[in-house]
């Protein structure tokens, strides 16, 4: 599937999933480093004008996570899940979970698949079941789209940033 390095969103009606495919001009072993290195995880990771602050960050297996975004508003939004395999620079599986629900248990499982491209470009594949289709289509319904959208702008520029830096390191 060729995006164009758009996010594409697959999201069947009343079923439990979604699919977000996304490329990126980048290696592989970049766009990977780029979601388990925590000084450039916190550079892309949310919204334009948002700022990501880690709490706990284990990319590791059996790690956990936490991160409170703050928004243009001053309002805090936190995040935390579970890393249940770090397969690098191919795999992460993990858990979700939005802290600003009245109630707890809205979990998702994600599985991002990072795939090489021709031309040192990436294609990641992020497939994540939600516990309810109420749960999935409120995270849709959150924005989630465009904030994930604008996160991975924000990582285009990074990768564009952190590329020059990588080739001269391996010698490219």
């Amino acid at each position: 599937m060729t995006t164009n390095n758009s996010t594409v969103f697959d999201v069947v009606p009343g079923k439990l999933e979604l699919t977000i495919f996304r490329e990126f001009e980048a290696p592989r072993e970049l766009v990977f480093k780029a979601f388990i290195n925590p000084k450039l995880y916190v550079q892309w990771m949310g919204p334009r004008g948002f700022t990501t602050k880690l709490e706990r960050f284990e990319p590791k297996s059996g790690g956990r996570w936490r991160y409170v975004s703050l928004g243009k508003d001053k309002r805090e939004y936190a995040f935390h899940g579970v890393y249940h395999e770090i397969l690098e620079p191919e795999r992460i599986i993990s858990t979700f979970e939005y802290e600003g629900l009245p109630e707890k248990g809205h979990v998702s499982l994600s599985d991002q698949r990072f795939e090489s491209l021709p031309g040192e470009r990436t294609r990641l594949i992020e497939h994540s079941v939600y516990l309810s289709v109420e749960d999935r289509d409120g995270m849709i319904a959150a924005d989630m789209k465009k904030g994930l959208n604008e996160s991975f702008e924000r990582l285009d520029e990074l990768l564009t940033k952190e590329g020059k830096k990588f080739k001269v390191k391996v010698g490219v």
